[in-house]
């Protein structure tokens, strides 16, 4: 028998109390031996839950208990989570994590810790809550070349997206909607204005190429200032708007950025809606390859903490290596990124722009008094300096 700790009895750690009750059969088979959770560790009581007999305030009755082999920390953010897992790992104990803030922070670290003292850290539900990800990544593609990661990665921006889309609606009204029904916090700016996205694909670029990815060196553009208008010109091309984060890499170096897109039908993220996530990965030999599934919520991000969980036991005593050295990957600067362009000018600058841009796509009639226009391929410096001749500029997003 194998006995674990929880940090943090919220969504996500009374989802792994939950599957492992649920379940406990199937797991009981597939780790080897039974897995019983001996703490859990919370500020709260709570009174007429079966879990309260074995609740402690104390992180000490955690690290002390040597009988506790793994700890599963869904307590979020950095503090005081950092602290404890470091501790846990120094006490000899496996960590698993649904804490993207922590890995994107200290995964580094925390990685080398734990293989010092031999025990793991483990983080599947870190990005894209219950698709499996990182381990595939790790594990599974390593006789390519991975050549670019693309992933609608957070659900609240692509719920608001999809619904303005489906309905006409404003950002506005569609965010307010979504705070109502609970897919966006009540201070949403983690997840409309990129941040989320931009830890999550720091960490699938570091597992991807093997060494940390600082996410404060990945430009980050959110949702807040697509407009119905902007999801009417998408939707005149056939086309849709979704917040990516995406990496890549080309001639040696590394390219990444978070920022909505424009995007076609014969991209396979077209078809991701609501608070759906997926992950496009390309290969050299294998091509594109999609993950897709539900990238948040109680079970389905506890899935993955328990399969974590169930990797640790079984390997208790078998080194799984983690490719995450501590070499810092250098990220390039967005200037010298390609990519196209979509603007919206006012229509009497549309010859002008025509012959600036080598646009072969003009779109007129979704708004009264302008245009829009896809560009061809160029560099970020050379769009701006580009952009910055016309005085009409009224919106721009990236086209896939």
């Amino acid at each position: 028998m194998s006995k674990i700790a929880v940090l943090g009895y919220g969504t996500v750690g009374s989802g792994v109390v939950k599957v492992l009750e649920t379940n406990a059969s199937i797991i009981t088979e597939k780790a080897g031996e039974t897995i019983e959770v001996k703490r859990v560790l919370d500020l709260r009581d709570f009174p007429g839950d079966p879990v309260q007999s074995i609740v402690t305030h104390e992180f000490t009755d955690i690290e002390q208990d040597e009988e506790i082999s793994v700890v599963v920390e869904t307590m979020g953010g950095t503090k005081p989570a950092y602290d404890f897992v470091k501790r846990s790992i120094l006490a000899g104990k496996s960590v698993c994590t649904s804490n993207k803030a922590l890995v994107a922070d200290h995964g580094t670290e925390l990685i080398r810790l734990a293989k010092e003292k031999g025990v793991h850290f483990f983080f599947e539900a870190s990005v894209g809550g219950g698709i499996p990800i990182l381990r595939p990544l790790s594990r599974c593609l390593v006789a390519d070349e991975l050549l670019s990661i693309d992933g609608i990665l957070n659900g609240t921006t692509n719920f608001i997206l999809t619904k303005m889309a489906d309905e006409g609606s404003a950002y506005e009204d569609v965010l307010k909607e979504a705070q109502a029904l609970g897919y966006a916090e009540a201070d949403p700016t983690a997840d409309v204005e990129g941040y989320d996205t931009c830890r999550k694909i720091a960490i699938l670029t570091a597992l991807a190429y093997g060494a940390q990815v600082d996410y404060e060196d990945i430009t980050t553009v959110g949702i807040s200032k697509i407009t119905a208008t902007d999801i009417a010109y998408a939707k005149k091309m056939g086309r849709v708007i979704r917040l990516l984060g995406s990496s890549r890499r080309e001639n040696g170096k590394l390219y990444a950025l978070v920022a909505p897109f424009i995007l076609g039908e014969e991209d396979p993220l077209y078809s991701v809606n609501g608070v759906f996530n997926a992950i496009k990965v390309t290969g050299n030999m294998l091509g594109e390859v999609m993950f897709y599934g539900q990238g948040a919520g109680k079970e389905a991000t506890a899935s993955a903490v328990v399969t974590d969980i169930v990797e640790a036991v079984k390997n208790r005593d078998i080194p799984v290596e983690i490719r995450w050295d501590e070499r810092k990957q250098v990220v390039e600067s967005m200037d010298t990124m390609k990519n196209r362009f979509f603007v919206r000018l006012e229509t009497a600058e549309k010859d002008k722009a025509v012959e600036v841009f080598g646009g072969k796509t003009v779109i007129d009639g979704v708004a009264d008094g302008e245009f829009g226009l896809v560009t061809e391929e160029m560099t970020e410096k050379e769009f701006d300096a580009k952009i910055a001749g016309f005085a009409t500029c009224r919106s721009t997003i990236r086209y896939k």
